[in-house]
């Protein structure tokens, strides 16, 4: 009685796990309406000034000066009105499945409606000084166009002896690497302090979302550190002091960050929001040491912009190369990261030898199963053991049903002499809960995830199952509910779990028993909006340990059946 009370508590414990995203599935991105404020280039305050109505980006920037910026994977074009970051597409990926949909545009000027940009300047430590500003309009070379063989050189000049260049430079993915020098032709020597921001429109973009982290984000020599949107206000400003780092605004895929080049230095990260509207505007910035330029001297500060998608070797590889303190954690691995993390390497580099991503968590199943091929055996010998004891089992309820503790006591007693352990009935499970959670969160925040296809109708592995039993899958032009989403996995899954279920010993309380029955029913449903990777993982894994154990039990009887009978 206690096994069975422990299974079915587990087995009850993973439905309210699963119930919870099924009924309360991650809100959609909220798309920000029409921004009304402008932010200083200063990280030392937000909003200065109106704007008039929103335009269209195609408008703005056809309205501003510009460089083009053209490589394999990005296309846009950086405002030279203050430099900015503000009109950036990702070549590589779309809003919808089809190649054909729109490019991700990452990066939006701030009067389009949907501000979202990177800035780079300067503050002077005496005011009377003028550095560039959110206005100055940068000098270019004409025809000048970045790409990742031809870095772009930008120059101004303030008129009191400074004249300030600024070099940018993008590598064959999504990084930009800005060199800033000033020439100082003045008399005096001259202070300034570095900074780079990033600033995007409110309100919060995407709400956060209990599988991953979506927001303020940044890395500093004391670890991560996440501040949530709604957290941030503008009188007191989130602020960190780090040797080195970075802070940005991470989403699901993608991720806007700032960092300075010299890892090794003083900064202070800080987030903040301009006001306490559903309009305002959300910030992060780090501002650098200062920097003294003598007279007739030269200097400057260099730093990196990231736009692009969290490709986690790419991330990784940026973190080590370059040396951004925690930059891994942009992909948010959770708790179990030192489980999740191997789960996605180990897909990936199968991923590279058959080229599927579906292929690959199917023989990721079959790995685990021969991980813990010795401990399931245990469990399954143990579970037919169990079978075989149930007739005396249901006699000693029989005989001692009015009094519980003698029961409880024969039991236990029979379950030592048929060398029953009741918590290895609880094994099988137990061992593919960390996995199925891992595997999970891996198909649910890695981008390359993402519009993998299986074969047949599944064509986005970290999608639901498209298809439909209630319009018979497809056959009947009517697209079901939400809560009527069953795929043909889901039911492949369910099919499997009855199966399963059946070479399992039977509870002996009717209740339980009718409970349990429902459960592949209840299961299904919740799977209908789960991504289909982990359907089909979970199906294979039940079809696995159906086959395993129909192997153990039919051994175990042919054993049994060799024995010498008693005179």
């Amino acid at each position: 009685m206690e096994q069975r009370n422990l299974v079915l508590a587990i087995a009850l414990s993973l439905a309210i796990l699963l119930g919870f995203q099924y009924f309360f599935p991650p809100p959609k991105p909220v798309i920000p309406p029409a921004s009304t404020e402008a932010s200083t280039s200063s990280p030392a305050a937000l909003v200065t000034n109106k704007l008039a109505a929103a335009l269209s980006t195609e408008a703005v920037n056809a309205a501003t000066p510009r460089v083009p910026i053209k490589t394999v994977r990005l296309t846009g074009s950086i405002n030279l009105a203050g430099a900015r970051f503000d009109d950036l597409s990702l070549r590589d990926y779309h809003e919808e499945l089809s190649p054909k949909s729109p490019d991700i545009r990452l990066l939006t000027p701030e009067s389009s409606g949907n501000a979202y940009f990177a800035e780079q300047g300067w503050i002077a430590k005496d005011p009377s000084i003028k550095v560039p500003s959110s206005s100055t309009i940068w000098q270019a070379p004409a025809g000048a166009v970045l790409t990742s063989t031809s870095p772009v050189t930008l120059t101004w000049d303030n008129g009191q002896g400074l004249r300030f260049n600024r070099e940018i430079s993008i590598d064959q993915n999504f990084m930009f690497s800005v060199k800033d020098t000033v020439t100082n032709s003045g008399s005096k020597p001259v202070t300034l302090l570095p900074f780079s921001l990033v600033s995007r429109g409110g309100p919060a973009p995407i709400s956060n979302n209990w599988i991953s982290y979506e927001g303020p984000i940044g890395g500093f020599d004391g670890g991560a550190r996440e501040v949530k949107y709604k957290d941030l206000n503008s009188e007191t400003p989130v602020e960190q002091q780090s040797q080195g780092g970075w802070v940005g605004f991470t989403d699901k895929y993608w991720l806007v960050a700032v960092a300075p080049q010299q890892q090794n230095a003083p900064i202070t990260g800080r987030f903040t929001r301009s006001d306490a509207t559903e309009a305002a505007k959300f910030q992060v910035d780090w501002l650098g040491r200062e920097v003294t330029i003598a007279s007739g001297a030269v200097d400057g500060n260099a730093s990196y912009v990231f736009a692009g998608a969290k490709e986690v070797k790419l991330i990784d590889g940026y973190a080590l190369s370059l040396g951004l303190l925690h930059f891994d954690t942009a992909v948010d691995w959770g708790w179990f990261y030192f489980l999740t993390k191997p789960i996605f390497y180990l897909l990936d580099y199968i991923n590279q030898h058959v080229g599927n991503f579906g292929i690959a968590i199917l023989l990721l199943t079959v790995i685990v199963k021969i991980l813990f091929f010795p401990l399931a055996n245990r469990a399954y010998e143990n579970m037919f053991k169990m079978k075989q004891i149930q007739p005396e089992l249901a006699a000693l309820k029989e005989k001692f049903g009015d009094d519980k503790l003698r029961l409880n006591q024969e039991m236990m007693a029979l379950n030592k002499k048929a060398g029953v352990n009741p918590l290895l009935g609880c094994l099988p499970i137990m061992l593919q809960i960390p996995v199925f959670f891992s595997l999970y969160k891996v198909l649910f925040v890695t981008i390359e995830m993402r519009h993998a296809a299986f074969y047949g109708w599944v064509h986005d592995l970290s999608a639901p199952d498209p298809t439909s039993l209630f319009n018979l899958f497809g056959l009947i032009p009517w697209t079901p509910p939400h809560a009527l989403a069953i795929g043909a996995w889901p039911l492949i899954y369910c099919i499997t779990m009855f199966v399963q279920q059946k070479m399992q010993p039977p509870m002996p309380d009717p209740v339980q028993q009718r409970m349990m029955l429902f459960m592949p029913i209840m299961f299904t449903f919740m799977m209908g909006s789960f991504p289909a990777g982990l359907v089909i993982y979970w199906s294979w894994n039940n079809a696995l340990t159906i086959s395993q154990q129909w192997f153990i039990t039919r051994r175990l009887k042919q054993k049994q059946s060799q024995r010498p009978v008693a005179a």
